[in-house]
């Protein structure tokens, strides 16, 4: 079966799917994306992901190039198409195709739309054995709360930490606090078995899932703290572990080599994970 991708309008094989090479997005790393996860045909959060894009459309000052309206029925036409039924739902909008200059155009020119779809395996409540994460400095810019496609320094964590046998890159700023990981969020149990996880800022993006988690802690009547915490104080946890569209609620059972807690899927990150599964199952229906 063809894959297919929405380019500027138009629905087109995946493997002929292409950009004009003054796009400013590939160019100059000129633009913002989203992605929403998809369980059973049904979309995960749809809403405030596209508030986010918005937001992050508003903060470079790049117009919507179609209407909200307009992008929710191209992502399901493009999941039918594609009979995406567990996967992602990858959109990224740039400024458009102009002469390449770094101001931005002098005449007007239509913004970029281009979307994706990638089918992935049905993420299911266990947790399995946890994963490993690798510290090193965060090295981004300082407007991380902008979801822009410019991810050099991610990319750049996320290799390093495969090279070291690590699931994920956790980010320290100047003063040895953990920011993010390269492409989640990241949270700590502590021995009084409160959940911390670092507050909105410009330092950090302000996750999704980090959000519907948030609720379903309230919902538990967990105690949860929005704080810096500090890789020590990591290494010194009872439980960690990451959020994210792709990984919804997955364990740390390791940092830098160093098992957290006793190096074994944590009682609180267990219920999380099984509650946001859960959570995941209520989304909107594609047909």
């Amino acid at each position: 079966m063809a894959r297919y991708a929405y380019v500027n309008g138009r629905y087109v094989e995946h493997r002929e799917a292409s950009v004009h090479i003054e796009d400013r997005g590939y160019q100059l790393a000129d633009g913002v994306y989203e992605v929403v996860g998809v369980r059973d045909g049904k979309l995960i959060d749809e809403k405030p992901h596209i508030d986010r894009l918005d937001r992050s459309l508003k903060e470079l000052r790049i117009d919507w190039p179609v209407s909200r309206n307009t992008l929710g029925f191209i992502i399901r036409e493009l999941m039918r198409k594609n009979r995406l039924r567990d996967g992602l739902v990858y959109m990224q909008v740039t400024r458009g195709v102009s002469r390449r200059d770094h101001g931005f155009p002098t005449t007007p020119v239509k913004p970029a739309l281009v979307l994706t779809t990638k089918a992935t395996k049905h993420i299911v409540a266990d947790a399995g054995s946890g994963v490993a994460v690798k510290s090193m400095p965060d090295i981004r810019w300082e407007r991380c709360d902008i979801k822009t496609v410019a991810l050099l320094p991610n990319v750049l964590a996320k290799q390093a930490a495969r090279e070291a046998g690590a699931y994920e890159a956790w980010l320290l700023d100047d003063k040895g606090c953990i920011t993010e990981g390269a492409s989640t969020n990241a949270w700590i149990v502590t021995q009084d078995g409160e959940l911390v996880t670092r507050q909105t800022d410009n330092g950090i993006l302000s996750g999704i899932t980090r959000s519907s988690l948030k609720t379903i802690c309230n919902s538990l009547q967990l105690k949860l703290v929005e704080r810096p915490f500090s890789l020590e104080e990591a290494k010194k946890a009872k439980e960690a572990f990451i959020t994210s569209a792709t990984s919804f609620v997955t364990p740390v059972v390791k940092i830098d080599g160093e098992k957290v807690g006793d190096g074994k899927v944590g009682a609180t990150a267990r219920r999380l994970r099984e509650e946001y599964v859960r959570f995941s199952e209520a989304g909107e229906a594609v047909t």
